[in-house]
């Protein structure tokens, strides 16, 4: 696999753990000192991974056969780093994510998830 299709892999992996509420996804997919920042409600909201998940399974899991819309609009990578922006949807709300990722241990994981809601 290459490392391109690993980053996207751990992409997928993180659109699938929102989407279902899949708490063990989410973790694989993000650093446990990950965050997540963006604006929301007019607010800034900067959460751990442990808030964030917190969030994710409270919103509940999309029907079971939904394909989870996913488009990755960018990647770079810079040998062990890595970017990428996603655009998804979750609970009816379409993001742009720009998520840093960082290969550690021979495995990609994100670090941070800075987003944008679209309104």
């Amino acid at each position: 696999m290459s490392e391109e299709q690993a980053i996207q892999a751990v992409v997928h992996l993180y659109v699938d753990g929102m989407t279902f509420a899949h708490e063990a996804a989410l973790r694989k997919a993000f650093h446990p000192k990950a965050c997540i920042i963006g604006n929301f409600s007019g607010k800034v909201e900067w959460l751990s991974l442990d808030e964030f998940i917190s969030a994710v399974v409270s919103e509940g899991a999309a029907p079971a056969g939904t394909q989870p819309p996913i488009d990755i609009e960018a990647l770079d990578i810079t040998g062990d780093a890595a970017t990428v922006k996603v655009v998804d949807e979750f609970a009816g709300m379409r993001f742009s994510d720009y998520l840093s990722l960082l290969k550690t241990n021979g495995r990609w994981m994100i670090v941070s998830k800075l987003y944008h809601l679209h309104s």
